[in-house]
């Protein structure tokens, strides 16, 4: 879950999934139905499927234990080298690291070098012996990770009260290292085409499009555009914006009363409650309403 994702946002999520879902064998189980449900709104909804693949995997073939070789567990289902290295650590205490956001902005400073200059693995394998020195592999991992969300942060980094202050190239040079900048997300533009079935209060919604980080999800028609079109035989409601995964987008929404269902679309009711329906699609519920 924290995958991409800030601690504050995964706490609720993660609380109600571990209460559903108490040991592994339980997430085994289960059906992806149910934690595509539980995991709504958190968004990278091919985690949640991941994870659910694992869970069976290792239950199945690996008597419900990690694997304890990096090789191995990167061969689970959505396991890279970060969740890889830092699930050694934490479940293994084994002398890695994971190297996300934080610990890449904190070893940069050290050195003050810029992120984009720096070969990571080869820092880490050049110092391990300093490094490695404890025996708390797991502390000292979710300690970087800690350090810098808590001190070593982003913007108004904590310099005076940091304990690495004096080996710090970037406290010693007077601050004139600067971050790399974070890369601005791209706006894409997309109509929505809602068939409302006003007698029954319905919408037609379908599984056929090419959102790709909603696979699998109920939505209504969409469509990519690249500049603004006037639909023939669709009403235009409204253009709202949304941020979703990683993507911003600006959708132009349009509608038509019609009782004939369109190809590969199913009726859904607009204000009962549906499972399997994206906050995202809620969204445009909410949007479409006020005609219905």
């Amino acid at each position: 879950m924290l995958q991409q994702t800030q601690v504050k946002t995964v706490l609720p999520y993660f609380k109600n999934f571990i209460l559903y879902f108490p040991n592994l064998k339980s997430l085994s189980r289960s059906n992806e139905r149910k934690v595509l449900k539980l995991w709504e709104g958190l968004g990278y909804y091919r985690r949640a499927r991941n994870l659910l693949a694992t869970a069976k995997i290792l239950v199945r073939e690996k008597n419900s234990k990690l694997p304890k070789k990096l090789i191995d567990i990167k061969k689970l289902p959505g396991i890279g080298d970060y969740t890889a290295n830092a699930l050694l650590a934490f479940i293994h205490d084994q002398p890695t690291i994971a190297i996300d956001g934080n610990v890449k902005r904190v070893f940069s400073r050290i050195v003050n070098k810029n992120e984009n200059k720096i070969d990571f693995n080869k820092l880490v394998e050049t110092n391990k012996k300093t490094l490695f020195k404890t025996s708390r592999h797991s502390d000292f991992v979710e300690a970087l990770m800690e350090f810098g969300a808590l001190i070593c942060k982003p913007k108004e980094p904590m310099c005076l009260k940091c304990s690495l202050k004096n080996r710090c190239g970037y406290f010693r040079s007077d601050k004139k290292f600067k971050q790399q900048k974070r890369v601005k997300l791209k706006e894409k533009n997309y109509n929505i085409f809602c068939c409302i079935d006003k007698s029954k209060n319905k919408i037609a919604l379908t599984k056929k499009h090419d959102l790709g980080f909603l696979n699998n999800f109920y939505l209504p028609p969409i469509e990519e555009i690249i500049f603004k079109n006037k639909i023939k035989n669709w009403n235009f409601h409204s253009n709202f914006k949304n941020s979703i995964s990683n993507k911003k987008l600006n959708i132009n929404l349009y509608y038509k009363f019609s009782s004939k269902l369109p190809l590969q679309s199913q009726w859904f009711s607009l204000k009962g409650s549906n499972e399997f329906i994206p906050s995202f699609t809620k969204k445009i519920f909410k949007q479409i309403l006020d005609i219905t």
